[in-house]
């Protein structure tokens, strides 16, 4: 500010001027970084814009875009509930009494929809006998998920948290069952979309057994062949057979036969399904009879 006055007269003097403010650009360029670290986030999601600058401390803080600077003028600005309306480039700068630095370079966040969540069974759907098979979980466009994995053991069943907070995206399981997964990443967590389900079957073996258990069968005699199923008990399974010289052979775990023949020579296999196991059809069992 100035003002001025007469040399000849001491006591007559101008008002002080409007004041001018000077400020000095110093060679500091502030650095503006995301806690998290993602530049592409979700309609939801909690995300911090600081502004970090390195030497010294005291400064204050200059936003851009401006709607930044208010209410605080500090190193941080949290966006709690991100929108579509958040995205853009963000800068800083610091200011201490007449010093400024640069402005930092400008950083550009992304803003979209919840994203959508993608599972797939990994070369088969099909659980063979005794073996595995894995399922992998994406996310589109965008990193830092862990993945919750739900299964299903029957269409009427509520689904159950199978594994959660597992870091890697892809799964083996050895049940069969309908599965489903979903991402999270952040704290607090914030999810994606459920993914589709997909339907897991798992093979599991049968046999054909004999009752009784005759090493020799003869004509007249009563007998059962019963489907036997490796690990079958507590399910509902329907039934199949292939048999000799039957045109309509039983739904049910028992082929009864009341009178044993020479037409019921042959080889006699079954297989069953329930829910999302089923067999293959069983070795034959050949059935032999003799006469009295």
């Amino acid at each position: 500010m100035c003002k001025s006055r007469r040399r000849d007269d001491s006591y007559s003097s101008t008002e002080w001027s409007e004041a001018f403010t000077l400020s000095v650009t110093i060679p500091i360029k502030p650095t503006v970084i995301l806690q998290p670290s993602w530049t592409q986030i979700f309609s939801g999601e909690t995300v911090t814009v600081r502004c970090e600058i390195q030497g010294g401390t005291q400064w204050m803080y200059e936003w851009s875009p401006a709607k930044l600077n208010t209410p605080p003028t500090s190193n941080e600005y949290r966006i709690s509930r991100a929108a579509e309306s958040d995205s853009g480039g963000y800068r800083c700068r610091g200011r201490r009494d007449y010093l400024l630095t640069w402005w930092s370079d400008t950083i550009t966040l992304t803003v979209s929809g919840k994203p959508r969540t993608t599972l797939t069974a990994q070369r088969s759907k099909v659980i063979p006998a005794g073996g595995s098979v894995t399922l992998i979980c994406s996310v589109e466009g965008s990193a830092g998920w862990k993945f919750d994995w739900f299964r299903r053991d029957s269409v009427s069943s509520e689904a159950q948290l199978m594994r959660g907070n597992e870091a890697n995206r892809d799964i083996r399981v050895s049940q069969g069952g309908l599965y489903h997964c979903r991402g999270g990443r952040g704290d607090p967590a914030f999810f994606s979309e459920d993914s589709d389900t997909v339907m897991i079957k798992e093979q599991v073996l049968s046999a054909v057994t004999l009752h009784p258990s005759w090493s020799q069968i003869f004509t007249g005699e009563k007998i059962s062949l019963r489907c036997e199923i490796e690990g079958g008990e507590g399910k509902v399974w329907k039934y199949e057979w292939r048999a000799p010289n039957t045109i309509s052979p039983p739904t049910s775990r028992e082929y009864r036969i009341s009178r044993v023949s020479g037409s019921h020579r042959g080889a006699y296999s079954c297989r069953g399904s329930s829910d999302y196991l089923f067999t293959e059809w069983s070795h034959p069992f050949e059935l032999r009879v003799s006469c009295e």
